[in-house]
């Protein structure tokens, strides 16, 4: 492909990942693989520099753009030599107009801009930059030290206690401690959140939100097999890949329960007052992972945001009368907003007045409300908000 032909792909893959964003469809990261996936005549440069191109125009425009040329053109008309590309050479873009200005280059939606800058300085370009390579040691299969000589490449992460960081764009997925379990690729944070729930042989544990099962398996390895572990999503697709999940990380005995969206408490309902621990990883708006998915900003609206509140509050409704008597729920979104964060627990707590908030992850992070945020300037993790509850 030419430089020209690469602008034009971008331009392309741009105008579906807008439309994608619009409607709820598939993400980023699928739609690039399915646009290679029929024009093999691209090569892995060709590939990659299309690819940055793609990401460099997302993460300049906060706001969903018009289009995937106005998102390219917003672009070159920072950069003399990307600009001097759209010459209306053959699969190129056509030459830019005189009155062709491109969106505003901004890091968060206009919507969101003072939600943001509320939580300090750097924090909403932070929540843009790449996000480092993060693993969570299987401790079923390995320890963490040995894994750090194995990977000479790799540190110790700040606060989890099995966590490593490696380098961007190593490939984990094809080296031998991945494919015998001993390492999940995992953020810092969200270890810390399975760390929080202090999980242990013998107890029962509930994952309400479990999805595809990446924190269920960080119990299950602090469990060590001893007690009973249930695992609960509305989403079958998610919690079919925890069997295969679990089986390679050596995890048994994880109970699956499919639960009906509207009345998941017909599958609950044997389970009340039992739990020693009910974890919520509630469905949020992601703005903690935009690193990760930046096109995630053009999927959030003040709607989606609302109906998100709603169902976030409803799924605690459901969790805390699975605790049994001294029992925590531990309640996390991967957002750093406090409507789904510090407001939604501090309404939790006046709904069930008889709970009490204590203080989680002493060691990181900053008191916020009755519990922790974590942001990824301040803690070089995502962007998570979580809180510990007991039961008298």
């Amino acid at each position: 492909m030419t430089p020209q032909a690469r602008v034009q792909a971008a331009i392309e893959l741009l105008d579906e990942i807008i439309v994608s964003a619009r409607d709820g469809g598939a993400a980023a990261d699928t739609l690039i693989a399915r646009y290679f996936k029929t024009r093999r005549y691209a090569g892995s440069k060709d590939r990659r520099a299309v690819r940055e191109h793609v990401y460099a125009a997302i993460r300049r425009s906060g706001d969903r753009p018009a289009s995937g040329r106005a998102a390219m053109v917003g672009l070159a008309l920072e950069d003399d030599g990307l600009a001097a590309l759209f010459d209306g050479s053959a699969h190129g873009p056509a030459p830019i107009d005189a009155e062709e200005m491109g969106p505003p280059a901004s890091v968060v939606p206009a919507w969101l801009a003072d939600a943001i800058a509320a939580l300090g300085e750097r924090e909403g370009v932070a929540l843009l930059e790449r996000a480092p390579l993060d693993l969570r040691v299987n401790l079923i299969k390995n320890t963490r030290d040995a894994v750090l000589t194995a990977l000479p490449e790799a540190t110790a992460t700040a606060h989890a206690r099995d966590g490593i960081r490696l380098p961007e764009g190593f490939a984990v997925e094809s080296h031998p401690l991945w494919h015998d379990g001993s390492i999940e690729i995992q953020d810092e944070g969200s270890q810390l959140i399975a760390e929080i729930c202090g999980a242990a042989p013998g107890m029962t544990v509930v994952d309400l939100c479990a999805g595809a099962g990446g924190k269920t398996l960080a119990l299950a390895a602090a469990m060590a097999g001893e007690g009973r572990l249930i695992a609960c999503d509305t989403v079958k697709s998610r919690l079919d890949r925890l069997p295969s999940r679990a089986e390679r990380a050596g995890a048994s005995g994880i109970e699956l329960r499919l639960l009906d969206g509207g009345r998941e408490l017909e599958k609950l309902v044997d389970l009340t007052g039992q739990a020693d621990i009910v974890m919520v990883d509630a469905p949020c708006s992601g703005t903690g992972t935009w690193r990760r998915n930046p096109e995630a900003r053009w999927r959030l609206t003040p709607e989606r945001l609302a109906a998100l509140n709603a169902l976030q509050a409803r799924i605690i409704d459901l969790a805390v009368p699975l605790l049994r008597p001294g029992g925590a729920l531990v309640y996390a979104v991967c957002s750093v907003l406090d409507s789904e964060g510090r407001d939604q627990v501090a309404a939790a707590l006046r709904r069930h007045s008889s709970l009490t908030p204590e203080r989680a992850l002493p060691h990181v992070g900053r008191i916020w409300g009755d519990g922790t945020l974590l942001t990824p300037a301040r803690d070089q993790t995502d962007g998570f908000f979580v809180a510990r509850i007991r039961r008298p």
